[in-house]
């Protein structure tokens, strides 16, 4: 794998980190690439059970590397913003939970990473925004749309037009962020929610994970079916059996996947 994202895996939890801290983590082609790769690396490994986003040094992601997004004519842009949707697609469609742990700037295509995740968990020294109208553009990885469905279109609507940097505790003011820790304990404390999620029955968070996206676009009934067909899923796995088995006999569940 490309030293421009890292790949740790143990005891059924992936950490992404997005290294190149000298560029304050902006994306381009080849991190988009390889963060890409890192997306199918855990897609392909049986035993994940969640996985953990962040950023080396002291930025998530400042955005999008605009040395190279200078000179780019209409065609070029159209083909970056779709690769950047579409590696943030296959992000939020990995079939376990992704929490982004934001440890510093979260800017641009950083803050659209960090949307692309299941839930943010910010450093107090984390920094939010879509500042892309400052520099004549609109947000191209998701941002216009992720946004308003995260903190409601009216917020979304200001952040984008004034292109307004915000801090953790307005993040999570508003909804953006779930959490915010002291920045040295940022990893351990999503670590710990991350260990907790991974302790649960593995088809069921996944089921969840896939009704919750799918039906979030949807009228109230039509999402609601949704629901019913993955309630009824989880009871031809033996995690089912297995999870109501130690429930009635009082004892912590052993669940497998299956």
């Amino acid at each position: 794998m490309s030293t421009l994202v890292t790949l740790e895996q143990s005891a059924g939890i992936a950490t992404v980190t997005i290294n190149r801290p000298d560029k304050l983590n902006a994306l381009n082609v080849d991190v988009l690439s390889a963060l890409h790769s890192a997306i199918e690396q855990i897609r392909a490994w049986e035993d994940a059970r969640c996985v953990i986003l962040t950023g080396a040094g002291k930025a998530f992601v400042a955005g999008a590397d605009i040395s190279e997004m200078q000179s780019l004519g209409e065609p070029a842009a159209r083909e970056f913003s779709s690769k950047g949707h579409e590696v943030f697609a296959a992000l939020e469609a990995l079939p376990v939970p992704v929490i982004a742990a934001v440890n510093g700037f979260a800017l641009g295509g950083g803050c659209e990473l960090a949307l692309a995740c299941d839930f943010i968990h910010a450093s107090a020294k984390a920094k939010f925004g879509q500042p892309e109208v400052k520099l004549g553009v609109i947000p191209g990885f998701g941002g216009t749309q992720r946004l308003a469905r995260r903190v409601g279109i009216g917020r979304a609507r200001e952040l984008v037009y004034t292109g307004a940097m915000i801090d953790a505790e307005e993040a999570l003011r508003i909804g953006l962020a779930n959490a915010v820790h002291a920045p040295d304990e940022l990893l351990a404390k999503v670590g710990e929610v991350a260990a907790l999620i991974g302790a649960m029955g593995p088809f069921a968070i996944s089921e969840a994970k896939r009704v919750l996206r799918d039906g979030e676009g949807l009228a109230l009934p039509e999402a609601n079916q949704l629901e019913v067909d993955g309630f009824a899923r989880c009871f031809a796995t033996a995690d089912q059996k297995e999870g109501m088995a130690a429930f009635l006999e009082k004892r912590k569940a052993a669940f497998t996947g299956k």
